[in-house]
């Protein structure tokens, strides 16, 4: 059945558009985090290993959120390792050891990329496409990228570090 949501049918493909590389971009987030909880060591293991899951299992639903969002707006959300890596504007690659430090400052990376994409869309959603349920629930992600950034920030701060 055709969707009928109150949005031109261009700017919901528009607006998919942009979700599929913010889908692809989560994809890619949540198995870099899977990584860093399966291979990690240190002698800060345990609450490590804990803290990636925690990410992972949130970065998860947010996955499902956003595909769910695509559907929302009656079409397909990518599905395959193939597509997801060649929507997404983050490297699947890790740059460094096995520590927490090297795994938290590639995530970080990707987390604060992540926020800028989405910063800078929000208002194309919200203004020129005419979708202001995706523009907030991009807003509520976003927030949600913001805490994780933070949290990955503060843990590998020094105290003397400022901003």
């Amino acid at each position: 059945m055709k969707t009928n949501i109150g949005i031109s049918e261009e700017n919901r493909q528009k607006v998919t558009d942009i979700l599929s590389v913010v889908l692809a971009d989560e994809f890619l987030v949540y198995t870099k985090t899977l990584r860093a909880h399966w291979n990690l060591e240190g002698s800060d293991f345990h609450t490590k290993h804990e803290f990636f899951e925690e990410h992972y299992n949130a970065i998860k639903t947010f996955t499902d959120s956003v595909a769910e969002r695509i559907r929302k707006l009656g079409h397909y959300a990518p599905g395959t390792m193939k597509e997801f890596l060649e929507l997404t504007h983050i490297t699947e690659k890790h740059k460094g050891g096995n520590s927490s430090d090297d795994y938290i400052k590639t995530l970080l990376e990707d987390h604060d990329s992540i926020i800028q994409y989405i910063r800078k869309n929000i208002g194309k959603i919200e203004e020129d496409l005419k979708d202001v349920g995706t523009a907030d629930f991009l807003t509520g992600l976003m927030q949600e990228h913001e805490e994780m950034a933070w949290m990955l920030r503060a843990t590998v701060a020094k105290p003397t570090d400022k901003k």
